[in-house]
């Protein structure tokens, strides 16, 4: 079980970092890569780590020497990829999510591979030939458990529960321009109750009393009741594995859950396409998928791999989830921000 700390500097996804990481193991004495390209560069999100014996592990089997590129979130990542279109100073990319690899394909920025060994298990998430699919997260509103209980009050079950003046006033949400849980849980509505009453229910949470932060740190860690006792929210906007590291005393509000997938591809252009291509697939390797929930708190792409027993316990992945549709996100996300932003600021 990780500690506090390190659950934290793993799940911020809206913290920004201009920093390259080198991770390199002993040279490998059968280096299977040519001279010119035995090093491997990949853009990652800050929120990327494994265990330094897994990438020993790649550096050893491969002959690469990896360096990984941190860049804050996944559009920082998808920003910063766009910007060097022209001239790409790394090889392949992981972390571009749901709501983003659509643009990356659209802006011509990614070369088509798909790893042959992705899992039938990833088929029902969206992708195409650009992107291979590497993990699944999930954002839903957590309860604090005893909370609820020591209050004699139901955890509410639905998205309209949720809106109810009673329970709207006890929620704290992440603002969607800044983080990307909140823009995950705007997307959601969106596409379910479609723009205006997205827009219509998240202006009656803030007319019910619902409180804004700017991140996801700030949500959890600051003001949910949950996470230490000491905030004044007992509801909050987080992720379906939380209530693992909380061994059982939050839960998750299924109906009000959201799948999203992380990506791994091969940057058009790169220097070494055929590191990223290893790279890619030493992700879906069985040891690096059954590295994730505990490394990264996500969970991996392939089924099979049996999860760690407090996931398995508290935080199996919500079996339903609201829809969209990525292109539909991709082309219609700034007007749903837009509109975000003048309810927010109005008020």
């Amino acid at each position: 079980m990780k500690t506090v700390s390190t659950f934290k500097r793993i799940s911020a996804l809206t913290a920004i970092a201009g920093l390259s990481l080198g991770l390199s193991a002993c040279s490998s004495t059968e280096n299977t890569a040519d001279e010119d390209t035995k090093t491997v560069t990949i853009a990652v999100t800050e929120s990327f780590t494994l265990p330094d014996e897994l990438i020993e592990k790649f550096e050893k089997d491969t002959g690469y020497d990896l360096v990984l590129s941190a860049a804050g979130d996944g559009a920082t990542v998808l920003n910063q990829l766009v910007l060097a279109k022209d001239n790409p100073t790394v090889d392949g990319v992981f972390g571009l999510s749901s709501f983003k690899f659509v643009k990356a394909v659209d802006e011509g920025v990614l070369e088509p591979y798909t790893s042959a060994a992705l899992p039938e298990s990833a088929a029902p998430y969206d992708f195409d030939e650009h992107v291979t699919p590497i993990d699944i997260g999930a954002v839903c509103v957590n309860a604090d458990n005893q909370w609820f209980e020591a209050n004699g009050v139901a955890i509410p079950q639905t998205l309209d529960d949720l809106a109810a003046s009673e329970n709207a006033k006890l929620l704290v949400i992440e603002n969607p321009v800044e983080s990307e849980t909140g823009f995950a849980f705007l997307a959601a509505l969106a596409s379910a109750k479609e723009e205006e009453g997205a827009i219509s229910y998240l202006n009656s949470l803030l007319d019910g009393g619902t409180r804004v932060d700017a991140s996801w740190t700030d949500a959890y860690y600051t003001d949910f009741s949950g996470a230490d006792g000491k905030g004044e929210y007992p509801l909050v906007l987080s992720y379906s594995s939380s209530p693992a590291e909380a061994e059982g005393a939050t839960s998750v509000i299924e109906s009000t859950c959201t799948h999203y997938t992380e990506y791994a591809a091969v940057v058009k252009g790169a220097a070494n396409p055929e590191g990223a291509k290893a790279f890619i697939d030493f992700l879906l390797s069985d040891d690096v998928q059954a590295a994730f929930p505990e490394a990264m708190y996500m969970y991996p792409i392939n089924s099979e791999i049996e999860l760690p027993d407090a996931w398995a316990q508290w935080a199996s992945l919500p079996e339903s989830a609201l829809q969209y549709e990525p292109r539909v996100v991709a082309s219609d996300s700034d007007h749903w921000l837009k509109a975000w932003t003048d309810l927010y600021e109005s008020r």
